[in-house]
């Protein structure tokens, strides 16, 4: 049967396939609308499945916060190419993902994945416009954070983004100068003791190491080892890093000068080129 460009036009507002997919499917479809859709999910799931084993490193990381500002959210929506992740469609997508767990809250990524938006799931949803782009994409990342204040920091054109937290409200200059901190010197944790314990065996064992092949004997070893463990709490932990717009501080001290009773309370950081 003839297809109107009319009939394409809906399928297309409808799916957000392209043109030509579009045609095509109303075609096979006999102008069946709901058949039509089918058959352009179905397309997205046999090339999802024929790149399943690519590699999708692109995409976009954003993060928002809740309008009290005391929720807030980041996902990672992937892609394969940067032309893809430039793409108006495919970071409205992403942010369309990042609305929803914003609104409902998940737990994990897995239950993100499962959260329906209209008659699909994330996941469903992210397969079939696989189909519309003709790559791979795939939501790889999920954090949220949830305190007195929360805010949000998107770096490098959708390429890296965070979140801190903090125990209350704060100057919003400093909560972001803080959020940046986070971006630009990649903390491991909070501070000495939320880093995590196989993070210090580790840093300890590599410090041990280098000590005994500059030929320190086993008893300086384990004199010298903690303080370059101290060392590495310093430059890796949050709280302690110095402040990159003032090295003569750490982070601490820069958000106590703002607020003395406030405390940062957590981050998260996602970017795509860790």
């Amino acid at each position: 049967m003839a297809i109107s460009a009319q009939d394409v036009a809906k399928l297309r507002k409808m799916t957000g396939a392209g043109m030509m997919d579009c045609k095509k499917a109303l075609e096979e479809a006999n102008g069946d609308f709901e058949r039509a859709q089918d058959l352009i999910r179905e397309r997205g799931k046999l090339i999802a499945s024929k790149r399943a084993d690519r590699e999708a490193t692109e995409g976009a990381v954003i993060a928002k916060t809740t309008a009290d500002g005391k929720r807030g959210a980041v996902i990672c929506l992937n892609c394969e190419t940067d032309f893809v992740a430039k793409n108006a469609d495919f970071v409205a997508l992403a942010e369309s993902i990042l609305n929803l767990a914003i609104e409902q809250n998940p737990a994990t990524l897995e239950d993100l994945l499962a959260l329906k938006m209209g008659e699909l799931s994330v996941a469903d949803l992210v397969t079939e416009k696989s189909g519309v782009t003709g790559e791979k994409l795939s939501v790889s990342f999920y954090g949220k954070l949830e305190d007195g204040y929360v805010i949000p920091y998107i770096h490098m054109n959708n390429k890296l983004a965070t979140l801190v937290s903090f125990s209350k409200g704060i100057n919003e200059e400093v909560a972001k100068d803080v959020a940046m901190q986070v971006a630009a010197m990649k903390p491991v944790a909070l501070d000495k003791s939320s880093t995590p314990a196989d993070v210090v065996e580790k840093e300890l064992h590599i410090a041990k190491e280098q000590l005994r092949l500059e030929g320190k004997s086993e008893d300086m070893i384990e004199k010298i080892a903690p303080g370059k463990l101290n060392k590495f709490f310093k430059e890796s932990t949050l709280l302690a890093q110095d402040f990159i717009k003032d090295n003569k501080m750490s982070v601490e001290a820069y958000v106590k000068s703002a607020d003395a009773e406030v405390k940062v309370t957590g981050f998260v950081r996602y970017s795509l080129n860790d």
